[in-house]
């Protein structure tokens, strides 16, 4: 997709997310929205995908998703980039679907690889995918994303020390810096310092984008891809607004794990265009 189609994606996975935590009045809205163009811009446009879904995922790009809560985003994107029927968005958490409320292997649910939502444990889980593809000769990325205040668990920092250590360089994991958590503002909660500097005395090469931004997104993983395969793993610090997209809800904790009611899903949908897609 081009850098226009990718935005018109975006707004309708947007769309998708906010009618599918309303629906079953649960979910996590916030970060979805915040990390929308990110997924969007990685399934679109810059992971080597091969066609269906193979769980080894040899010989293409792997992606795995830590911060689990997410899954609105995450399901959209898949479904909407192929992976099962768009048409299945519409069973989001409910009984015996396999889009349960945090991705999981059991439900054999395409384009999902591990179990996530239980944080600071995605991380460790790239590595391992790295090294993997190191010992079968397969120099295709691993890719992860990371709540910001998921780095607050110890045991990103263990595997931070082993991807450095091993040289894991065909390893890219952006962090959504979005400043908020459940409880509220990271900083609040466990300031987390500068991210940078801990990731660069880690030994790890670090580059910084604006998250919501689409052209930025595509260009600075660019430098992220271009960055592999030099001895050292790539950390991408991206900063978004938690709900971006809809006007109530961004840049607050408040809609972590909130879903909109009636008159707040219209106005939701009021600033989120009706895009060439179609709602599911």
């Amino acid at each position: 997709m081009d850098t226009n189609q990718l935005k018109e994606m975006a707004t309708q996975v947007r769309r998708d997310i906010v009618r599918m935590v309303h629906k079953v009045q649960s979910g996590h809205p916030g970060g979805s929205l915040g990390c929308t163009d990110f997924l969007t811009a990685l399934y679109f446009n810059i992971m080597e995908r091969k066609p269906g879904f193979d769980m080894d995922g040899m010989g293409e790009d792997v992606f795995f998703l830590s911060n689990g809560h997410i899954s609105p985003v995450f399901y959209s994107v898949l479904a909407r980039s192929g992976y099962f029927p768009v048409s299945e968005l519409a069973t989001f958490r409910q009984i015996n679907t396999r889009l349960q409320g945090h991705p999981a292997t059991h439900e054999h649910l395409q384009g999902v690889r591990i179990a996530s939502g239980s944080l600071g444990q995605g991380l460790s889980v790239a590595c391992g995918a790295a090294m993997a593809k190191r010992l079968n000769n397969d120099n295709h990325i691993v890719y992860s994303l990371h709540g910001d205040g998921e780095m607050q668990e110890g045991q990103n920092w263990e595997a931070m020390m082993f991807a450095a250590h091993h040289k894991l360089d065909y390893l890219i994991a952006t962090i959504d810096y979005n400043g908020q958590q459940i409880d509220g503002p990271t900083k609040d909660v466990m300031n987390l310092g500068s991210l940078k500097d801990k990731f660069v005395a880690f030994g790890w090469t670090v580059l910084e984008m604006d998250g919501n931004n689409m052209e930025e997104v595509l260009r600075v993983m660019a430098e992220a891809k271009a960055a592999t395969g030099k001895g050292t793993p790539v950390c991408v610090l991206m900063t978004t607004a938690m709900g971006k997209g809809v006007s109530f809800m961004e840049g607050t904790h408040e809609w972590h794990g909130i879903a909109p009611n009636d008159k707040q899903l219209e106005q939701a949908l009021s600033e989120l265009p009706v895009s060439s897609f179609g709602d599911y």
